[in-house]
């Protein structure tokens, strides 16, 4: 009898004891910022350039690289060591790998794969998917968009509406009336008839702010990515204001939000080994990650933010001859007297090329690179990150962060 009673006794404490146990708290608010292309020396470049800026040798610290919690991803797709950004987007956002081309199809062909932001969204909670290249490419589409073909960019946006996504934005739309421009329905038409209001600039966003469902995007019927940081017009659309804009529509769900941001054309000048548009990308990138910093001042206890890239574009090094590198020719560039300076500078290889000989800048590649990518991490959770993980772990620890199945 006396051991039953002690049985009874244990038991009873050991609930107490797990009934009193403090519930793990989760994030309510989730930033998920992805810099296309965006390797550590991508990174590290922008830092000495602005230590240069202050006459020193050093590195300055990003926003986001002064985060406390650093780790890493092996970036690696279902068919080659070096991925591309169709198979990257789809491993970031449904923790799954596929074949280079493919966008949320598994290498069997057939079999579609789920976006976290799918599950957080019936789960309750907001969600924004948001890049400076147009809204169907790779990375932005590998969060609501399915397609054996990355390139399928008609069909990929047809999606969009049936997604009920609350906001989207970036430069356009690519292949709005199909590959041949002669589709009878426009992407265009489909968003709208799928309840979406259009927004064209941040203005139009300001006086449009109050609809449920919003496409943010650079100018009407623009098929164009958000201007180059370096040499922008001036009104012109940038990634800090669409956070910005994502967050006031967002934030009205007392449930709370999920929202990606891909800062895309740092690929896109690491494609062409444009250092001084490089470094003015990752440096646009990184004012667009303290907008969402300054929201986690205003919600630390609720608030997660995550810092990754896909892959890297590039292969920049620090470095081409002897022991020295000098980023004052970058002042040149972005001291230009009028913008078609800088455009006249951004399209021409003899004169990129002539930037990165003079500032003692090497490339390896005019295409990606097979290493591992850096992640950082802030807020709720963050120190899930903290490890050398594969990028399919990323989203899988999001969900984990927000208390939301994977």
């Amino acid at each position: 009898m006396k051991r039953i009673i002690d049985i009874l006794a244990a038991a009873a404490l050991l609930f107490l004891a797990v009934s009193c146990t403090p519930q793990e708290k989760h994030a309510k608010y989730v930033f998920y910022f992805i810099g296309d292309g965006m390797g550590m020396t991508h990174v590290a470049a922008a830092e000495a350039y602005l230590a240069q800026e202050r006459g020193v040798i050093g590195m300055d610290p990003l926003c986001f690289t002064q985060f406390p919690v650093m780790g890493e991803a092996t970036s690696f797709s279902a068919s080659n060591i070096i991925t591309d950004s169709a198979a990257a987007g789809t491993a970031l956002s449904t923790g799954e790998k596929t074949t280079n081309g493919m966008l949320c199809i598994a290498p069997d062909s057939t079999t579609r794969q789920t976006s976290i932001a799918y599950k957080i969204h019936d789960a309750g909670y907001s969600v924004g998917v948001m890049s400076t290249t147009p809204i169907n490419h790779a990375t932005p589409a590998a969060f609501f968009g399915h397609n054996i073909k990355r390139g399928n960019y008609y069909e990929i946006g047809s999606e969009l509406p049936g997604s009920g996504f609350e906001f989207f934005a970036g430069g356009g739309l690519y292949h709005p009336k199909g590959k041949e421009g002669n589709e009878e329905v426009s992407l265009w038409d489909k968003i709208t008839e799928g309840g979406y209001t259009l927004a064209f600039g941040y203005e139009d966003f300001q006086a449009k702010k109050d609809a449920g469902h919003i496409v943010l995007i650079q100018a009407e019927g623009s098929e164009e990515i958000c201007p180059y940081a370096l040499g922008r017009p001036e009104g012109a659309l940038t990634l800090s204001q669409i956070v910005d804009a994502a967050i006031t529509v967002l934030e009205r769900n007392p449930k709370g939000f999920f929202l990606m941001a891909e800062g895309g054309l740092i690929d896109w000048t690491s494609h062409s080994q444009d250092l001084a548009g490089t470094i003015f990308e990752v440096l646009d990138f990184d004012q667009a990650v303290a907008v969402a910093n300054a929201f986690y001042e205003r919600h630390p206890d609720e608030t997660l933010i995550v810092v990754t890239a896909d892959h890297e574009t590039g292969g920049i090094a620090l470095g081409r001859k002897g022991y020295t590198f000098d980023l004052t020719v970058i002042d040149k560039i972005h001291s230009a007297s009028a913008t078609t300076d800088v455009e006249q500078y951004m399209n021409d290889p003899k004169s990129i090329d002539s930037v990165n000989e003079e500032a003692r800048i090497g490339w390896t590649t005019y295409s990606h690179c097979g290493g591992p990518v850096p992640v950082w991490a802030k807020g709720v959770g963050a120190e899930r990150f903290a490890a050398r993980q594969d990028n399919t772990d990323i989203p899988k620890k999001i969900c984990a962060a927000m208390g939301v199945q994977f």
